[in-house]
């Protein structure tokens, strides 16, 4: 590393709300964080996308304070709290089972971590009052969590949390117990409570849909190695590599002989499901377009959009997905068997490892 670059990541670093720096961890024989580097801005919406195993969470532990790195640094405003306890970090956690104190109100669990820090009773009150606000749940401290929806839980840990004033709020799984549609709705809330109180938000998902959702920057791990640092919108345009292409919502990839006859280009592509056109096999191909023919093999319905998968005359499948805004959806589900031609705009076609 040249001078200059070392002076531009320490000057990085310190204006980060979190940075790491060659974070490893391993257990025993396993290696689950390999090597990590990474800032994180102030007042970030961050999350950190993976399967089960990819090193997200241990990532998370580890800025926490609940698991000491085997090599690197963790640098919290540019301070290294490698060593310190968590207690001593200006970070919060909130987990998925939201751990709250059955025996206790919902103010008095949202004044816990106050009390426990010696808070005079008028300030944590009032303190306590606030957060229970900004989680829009002013008029429910009297109750006990049993009294509380799943969401609303959810909310009283988010508070207990927010109520110290942290730096960094790190999340794991949070929104793991809630059902499907209350799952949606508080990714919405939780990002606009992101915005008003302007904290960095580390959280960590396995669930694609609720990064692409909430996140400014998206992580996604692969191994214990981050495999694609980007934005929402870059990260599913544009993934970096299969894996991301295949994680990061639903991908068909060309590559080989198939991506020759189609696309005329060698090497792996990938295109997405929406982007794709279902046309009738006769139809003529319009200039500037890609167009494969095959023939139908599977068609399911799944109420706002139909999916269609396409077993290609030149080899593989492709899948298209189509909104079902109009039209009878069961000339969709008669088309198994059907011969069919594809297409969709060049520009579409995404080279991954290198340029088109």
């Amino acid at each position: 590393m040249t001078s200059v670059d070392a002076q531009a990541q320490t000057v990085a670093t310190e204006a980060a709300a979190v940075s790491l720096r060659g974070l490893r961890k391993t257990f025993g024989e396993v290696t689950a964080v390999d090597g990590i580097d990474l800032d994180l801005t102030e007042g970030e919406f961050f999350s950190m996308l993976g399967p089960s195993g990819s090193g997200k969470t241990t990532v998370l532990r580890m800025i926490a304070g609940f698991e000491t790195p085997t090599a690197g640094r963790i640098l919290l405003g540019g301070a290294d709290v490698t060593d310190q306890a968590p207690y001593a970090r200006d970070v919060n956690t909130v987990f998925q089972d939201y751990a709250l104190f059955p025996h206790m109100s919902v103010l008095q669990n949202v004044e816990y971590g106050l009390r426990v820090k010696g808070v005079d009773r008028r300030n944590r009150r009032t303190r306590a009052v606030e957060a229970l606000e900004t989680v829009r749940l002013e008029g429910y401290g009297d109750r006990r969590p049993n009294q509380l929806s799943g969401g609303q839980q959810q909310r009283v840990a988010l508070a207990r949390a927010l109520v110290n004033r942290p730096k960094v709020l790190l999340l794991d799984e949070p929104l793991g117990a809630l059902d499907l549609k209350l799952r949606r709705e508080m990714q919405i809330e939780l990002k606009a409570m992101q915005r008003d109180v302007g904290i960095t938000f580390v959280f960590v998902t396995h669930d694609q849909e609720e990064a692409l959702t909430m996140s400014d920057r998206i992580a996604v791990f692969n191994g214990g190695r981050i495999e694609q640092l980007a934005t929402p919108v870059e990260l599913y345009e544009h993934p970096a590599s299969a894996f991301v292409a295949g994680f990061v919502g639903t991908s068909n990839l060309l590559e080989g002989d198939v991506a020759t006859a189609i696309l005329g280009m060698d090497g792996l592509f990938t295109v997405r499901p929406e982007k794709i056109r279902l046309q009738s096999r006769d139809a003529a191909a319009e200039p500037g377009t890609c167009t494969a023919t095959g023939v139908v093999r599977e068609v399911v319905y799944l109420g706002s959009a139909t999916q269609t998968v396409v077993d290609l005359d030149a080899g593989g499948s492709l899948i298209v997905l189509q909104q079902n805004r109009q039209g009878s959806v069961q000339d969709k589900l008669e088309l198994r068997g059907t011969g069919v031609r594809l297409t969709w705009d060049r520009e579409h076609t995404v080279a991954i490892g290198g340029p088109q």
